[in-house]
């Protein structure tokens, strides 16, 4: 690692520590050069991962998309933040660890709404109106029958 001071290549590591939630690691080093000590940071680089829209369009994946469509659907509702960055941080490592590198849009929303549902019904079907696309109020009464059929079974 270049020291920041002077340039330097060498240095060693005088401490590492292991950031909260686990994906960064914090090492303080020490330059052999001119003894100054500096921070770095380690974090894993994910592979790009493109979402394929409804229309066709590429873009890369971004989480916090997904945790605004979350957030919405759970306005007023009694979910906590952790539930919420638990249901996204498990999606996203869904996606990761999949290795692959394009996911539809409509499966990323399936995701959600599978989690969703054994967090808060109501966010449930908030999420699921909009993704998908309930065109009238019978397509709407339709999803929440099938889920009192499935919490009766």
């Amino acid at each position: 690692m270049k020291c920041i001071f002077c340039g330097s290549l060498d240095s060693k590591v005088v401490d590492s520590r292991l950031s909260e939630d686990g994906t960064t690691i914090r090492r303080r080093r020490e330059c052999l050069a001119c003894g100054k000590r500096y921070t770095t940071y380690e974090k894993v680089e994910f592979a790009p991962v493109l979402v394929i829209k409804n229309t066709g369009n590429r873009q890369a994946f971004d989480s916090a998309k997904i945790k605004a469509g979350i957030m919405k659907a759970c306005e007023k509702r009694p979910v906590p933040m952790v539930k919420i960055e638990k249901i996204v941080s498990d999606i996203e490592k869904v996606i990761h660890n999949s290795f692959a590198q394009e996911i539809t849009s409509k499966r990323i929303g399936e995701m959600v709404m599978e989690a969703l549902r054994e967090v808060d019904e109501v966010a449930y079907v908030r999420f699921a109106s909009v993704h998908r696309e309930f065109k009238d109020i019978n397509t709407l009464l339709s999803e929440i029958e099938t889920l009192v059929q499935n919490k009766k079974s």
